[in-house]
């Protein structure tokens, strides 16, 4: 199982490419479809489903598109079930990028193992920067999509609709230091980090 990283959209988010025997998911498509659309094609991949950290507008504006082209279902946490549509929910209407929407996801993310077309995975809700915050943790390949959780060095902002510093500082306490040392963080934004590192060196959290 291979993951790639792609900067799309207007902020340059982390799209992510988890592929293996042609089949591929991709978390949080932000943008610029055209790009991913190559990188996908080049490759000779199938997007078996879309899966969404959170639903802030750098993260979904390639949403449609994905799912359109390859009849792939969205996945997105209750929480934030009717942001993909609502520009001053998702923060684009907030940043005066115009209206970036998506339909509405196809199912909710449920805390707990998780497998699509064989690809395992474990879902933590891990909220703060946004109420309906989660994390993919790939354990056997020691890797997790944290979103805009938890960075290299730093924290997910929490001064946008429904975030909170105590709850993420909570969240990545529990649910992502929880993990082993040498777990690699891939992050929405920047390079990827551990969580050894992290706990060690993140100055918002020491």
């Amino acid at each position: 199982m291979k993951i790639s990283r792609l900067p799309l959209g207007p902020v340059s988010t982390n799209a992510y490419i988890i592929h293996e025997n042609k089949k591929a998911l991709v978390i949080d498509p932000g943008g610029d479809y055209k790009k991913l659309e190559s990188y996908l094609q080049e490759r000779e991949l199938d997007v078996q489903a879309v899966l969404l950290t959170h639903a802030h507008f750098d993260h979904i504006g390639a949403v449609d598109e994905v799912r359109e082209a390859y009849s792939a279902p969205v996945y997105i946490h209750e929480n934030e079930a009717d942001w993909l549509g609502n520009p001053q929910k998702n923060g684009s209407q907030l940043f005066g990028l115009g209206q970036i929407t998506a339909a509405p996801a196809d199912y909710f993310l449920k805390e707990g193992p998780m497998e699509l077309e064989g690809f395992p995975f474990e879902v933590r809700f891990t909220p703060g920067h946004s109420p309906g915050s989660v994390s993919f943790v790939f354990r056997n390949q020691r890797f997790t999509i944290a979103g805009d959780t938890l960075f290299q060095r730093g924290i997910g902002r929490t001064d946008l609709p429904g975030g909170s510093r105590e709850v993420l500082e909570n969240s990545i306490r529990e649910q992502l230091f929880s993990l082993r040392a040498d777990m690699r963080i891939f992050p929405g934004h920047g390079q990827p980090t551990t969580v050894g590192e992290e706990m060690e060196e993140n100055p918002f959290l020491n």
